[in-house]
C-alpha cells in the first residue's frame, strides 16, 4: 500500500486503489472573530472530473474502532470551504467554521468534499435529471468513492459504522440525499437552511420517506428567503409522522445562513448518537 503524507494543503495526491493518506492532526485556531483549521486535501475521481476532498482528524488518542466521522457539504458557489471563517462572512461562514472546529474538538473527524469547479457550483441532488436519476450523477460516484475510501482505511483510522452528515443550502439537500440513497450508512443528519433531497427553494414535495431514515436535526433561520422555513417544516413533520427522531433549532433573526447556536446543536446531536 502506498502511503502519502499530507501537511496542510501543500499536496493533493490522487487517491486510487491501494493508496492511503496520513493526516497530521492540528488544532484549529479559534477566536471570538475568526476560525482557521488546517487540513489535508485528497483528489478523488468522479467520472471525468477530479474532485478535492478535504479531511482533518481530531487531536488525541483515537478510539479503537477509529474516529466517528462527519461529512460536511458546502453550499452553492462557496469556494472558501468549511475550514476558515470570520465574523460577518456571508451565509454564516464564521459559524460554519465554528461547526467544523467544534466537531474536531469533540472527537469527530471531518471530511469536506467540494462541488465541481473547485467549489464554485452546486450539488446534483436536486438538479434535473440527477434528482430522479441519482445513480447516474457524478456526485453519486464521488460519494461512493468517499464511502469506499472510508471502508478501506484510505483516509486514516475512521470508523465506517459511525458516519454522520451535515451541510447548508445545496449541502443541506445533499445531506438529506445521504438518507435517501445510502441506506444504513449514516447514524444521524444535521440539515442547515435546507430540506428534502429533491426540494429546491420554495418548491418542495416530500415523498414517502425511507423506513430507516436517520434521526435529523434541522437548523433554519426564520427570515430565510432563499429556502423558506416552511419547506423544512414539511420535511420535519413528515419524519415525525413516521416516528423518526427530529429536533428543530431556529433563529428568528437569521436568514439563509449558519447561526450562533449551530456548533453546540450539531455536536450535541451527533454526540448523542
Amino acid at each position: 500500500m502506498m502511503l502519502l503524507a499530507l501537511v496542510g494543503c501543500a499536496f493533493r495526491p490522487d487517491l486510487r486503489a491501494g493508496d492511503a493518506v496520513e493526516v497530521p492532526p492540528v488544532p484549529c485556531e479559534v477566536t471570538d472573530t475568526e476560525v482557521a483549521c488546517e487540513h489535508a486535501t485528497v483528489v478523488f475521481h468522479a467520472g471525468f472530473a477530479a474532485r478535492d476532498v478535504h479531511v482533518q482528524h481530531p487531536v488525541g488518542d483515537r478510539p479503537v474502532a477509529g474516529w466517528p466521522t462527519v461529512i460536511m457539504y458546502q453550499g452553492s458557489f462557496d469556494t472558501r470551504g468549511v475550514w476558515t471563517g470570520a465574523d460577518g462572512d456571508t451565509f454564516g461562514g464564521f459559524h460554519q467554521a465554528r461547526v467544523a472546529a467544534a466537531l474536531l474538538d469533540a472527537g469527530f473527524a471531518v471530511l469536506a468534499p467540494e462541488t465541481r469547479l473547485g467549489g464554485f457550483s452546486y450539488w446534483d441532488t436536486n438538479v434535473l435529471p440527477w434528482s430522479f436519476a441519482w445513480t447516474l450523477s457524478a456526485d453519486h460516484r464521488l460519494v461512493k468513492g468517499i464511502l469506499r475510501a472510508i471502508d478501506d482505511g484510505q483516509l486514516g483510522p475512521l470508523d465506517p459504522d459511525r458516519l454522520f452528515a451535515t451541510g447548508i443550502s445545496s449541502g443541506g439537500y445533499m445531506t438529506s440525499r445521504m438518507a435517501v440513497a445510502y441506506p444504513g450508512r449514516f447514524r444521524a443528519l444535521a440539515i442547515a437552511s435546507g430540506s428534502y433531497a429533491t426540494c429546491a427553494g420554495p418548491a418542495c414535495i416530500v415523498p414517502a420517506l425511507p423506513a430507516d431514515h436517520p434521526p435529523t436535526l434541522f437548523l433554519h433561520g426564520e427570515a430565510d428567503a432563499v429556502v423558506p422555513i416552511g419547506t423544512m417544516t414539511t420535511y420535519a413533520d413528515a419524519l415525525e409522522a413516521d416516528g423518526v427522531e427530529v429536533e428543530r433549532v431556529t433563529d428568528p433573526d437569521a436568514g439563509h445562513a449558519w447561526f450562533e447556536a449551530a456548533p453546540e446543536a450539531v455536536v450535541g446531536w451527533f454526540s448523542g448518537r
